[in-house]
């Protein structure tokens, strides 16, 4: 019997220690692998944030952290927006932004949303409604963007 994607949002302290450890395996694997670029993962900011996330079975599938306004924008934010190789292709990338974008307008009503994103991935964010902010700059040897969703109106 095939196990069904299951999706969960839940506060750093509330984490425990094996969903952390696969957490950081996986932003290692991706970005600093993958993506050869060595950076300081641990920032500060995931104490502060909402980690959603999606597991099959004990298999990290997708995940992002969500932040509140003030860190470390003004507007809410997500980030470390995150598939493994093995799971792409399945609209999980799409899915997982949906899903944030979502649980941020909910978490903080009246608050838009920025990223800082991979500029190879502009048109993406911009097909899900994110517009470019700015100019390009480098974060770690890769080209972002600094992108931003207006808050829903009421």
């Amino acid at each position: 019997m095939a196990t069904a994607d299951h999706w969960e949002a839940l506060r750093f302290d509330t984490l425990g220690v094996r969903r952390l450890y696969d957490i950081l395996a996986l932003r290692q694997a991706v970005f600093v692998v993958e993506q050869d670029c060595p950076y300081l993962d641990c920032d500060g900011l995931d104490e502060a944030a909402w980690h959603v996330f999606c597991r099959r079975g004990e298999t990290l599938l997708a995940y992002q952290r969500c932040l509140p306004p003030g860190t470390p924008y003004p507007e809410s934010s997500i980030g470390r927006i995150i598939v493994p190789e093995a799971a792409r292709g399945r609209g999980l990338g799409r899915e997982l932004v949906r899903r944030g974008i979502a649980f941020n307008r909910e978490q903080w009503p009246g608050q838009g949303i920025r990223i800082g994103a991979q500029a190879r991935l502009t048109a993406f964010y911009e097909s899900l409604g994110f517009t470019v902010d700015g100019g390009s700059y480098d974060e770690d040897g890769i080209d972002h963007i600094h992108m931003t969703l207006p808050a829903e109106s009421r």
